[in-house]
């Protein structure tokens, strides 16, 4: 794995980070804390890999997430007796580098970021979400973990969750699926390469002229792969359920790890599919999720 704390991206956080990771690895015992949402269950998944992994002794701690609360209500949780408390507060606004202050427990936020994109190289705004920073801390933890490295292909999907590709092209996650492609934590794909993505991902798109192309597709240079995929995607454009950068990343940017059948995108519209109401049912369904995970390496259930 190449060090994602001297990707571009991080060049603000990645001191921050690095600090966060001395006082856990100094900590008699890790108080974990996120929310009972997939969000938060891909954040703590990537810090509980570290821990295992390198033998830090920890406690999971799952409360309850935005729709499970009064929206007046403050978050509040106490600073343990004992041990350093590690918050996962991935449902916050984005905050701010300056704004952020050393505190008693460590809080992982959304942090807004800025990348070099293009052949023009511009300065594109963005924000580092929970799970993408709990990557790069768990990889501080444990550089050549079992799990951490298993986990490494899913750093860029609570940038996928988040609401910024609903309105434009993410820099931040388009600069990660680049990283994690260089390092080869995944391969990049095109709709008609992967065996089985979730159907009804992609509102109007026909499921027969998809599975067609994907029989036609090895056959096909790229002008044609272009035309064909672009005919197929044409009655999507009008359906006002998904945006446009959103479709073009499941269009041509679709993440395999290995020879997997299943995309990245497709395990989290799954889950996200699966997922139940209830506080009780979802902290349970949270805990299968992130053991299932650790051990498979797979989110689905």
């Amino acid at each position: 794995m190449r060090d994602l704390l001297e990707a571009p991206f991080f060049e603000a956080l990645k001191e921050r980070l690095r600090a966060y990771s001395t006082r856990m690895k100094e900590a008699s015992i890790i108080h974990l804390h996120a929310p009972s949402s997939l969000e938060g269950v891909l954040a703590l998944g990537f810090l509980e890999a570290a821990c295992l992994d390198a033998g830090y002794k920890y406690q999971r701690r799952l409360y309850p997430s935005s729709h499970h609360r009064p929206r007046d209500e403050p978050l509040a949780i106490e600073s343990p007796a004992s041990g350093l408390g590690v918050l996962i507060l991935s449902e916050e606004d984005t905050w701010d580098l300056d704004d952020l202050k050393e505190e008693e427990q460590i809080r992982l936020v959304p942090t807004a970021a800025k990348v070099q994109l293009g052949a023009q190289n511009r300065i594109h705004n963005g924000a580092l979400d929970c799970v993408i920073q709990a990557s790069a801390l768990a990889a501080c933890l444990a550089p050549n973990g079992r799990r951490v490295r298993q986990m490494r292909p899913f750093s860029s999907l609570g940038l996928w969750l988040r609401g910024a590709l609903d309105m434009a092209i993410d820099p931040i996650h388009t600069a990660v699926n680049m990283h994690l492609k260089e390092e080869g934590s995944v391969r990049v794909v095109s709709l008609p390469e992967v065996n089985k993505p979730e159907p009804k991902m992609i509102p109007g798109l026909a499921d027969r002229r998809l599975e067609k192309l994907h029989r036609a597709w090895s056959g096909m240079d790229v002008d044609e792969r272009t035309q064909a995929l672009s005919e197929l995607a044409l009655p999507c454009l009008v359906e006002p359920t998904l945006s446009t950068p959103r479709l073009e990343e499941l269009l041509w940017n679709r993440m395999l790890v290995g020879d997997e059948d299943v995309d990245l995108a497709s395990q989290v519209f799954a889950a996200q599919k699966k997922w139940p109401e209830e506080f009780d049912e979802e902290r349970l369904h949270a805990s299968k999720m992130i053991d299932n995970w650790l051990q498979t390496g797979n989110l689905l259930l």
